[in-house]
């Protein structure tokens, strides 16, 4: 199936979760991010067991230090 990362396109197995979509591309590592499924924010402990559906677009918000 075919999602949208920031507006980018990426191809993932059928019925992947949030979890999975990270690890395509490399980010399931990464703190302080936040990820939204179509704008509906989904928190951190339900990214193992939101199922994601082809053509979802998915926003994902990394902060940064600074000032």
């Amino acid at each position: 199936m075919n999602i949208y990362i920031n507006n980018i396109e990426h191809e993932l197995p059928q019925d992947a979760a949030i979890s999975a979509a990270l690890d395509a591309i490399g980010m399931s590592s990464q703190k302080g991010i936040a990820i939204a499924i179509n704008n509906n924010v989904v928190p951190r402990t339900e990214w193992h067991n939101t199922t994601l559906q082809s053509g979802d677009k998915m926003t994902l918000i990394k902060a940064t230090q600074g000032g």
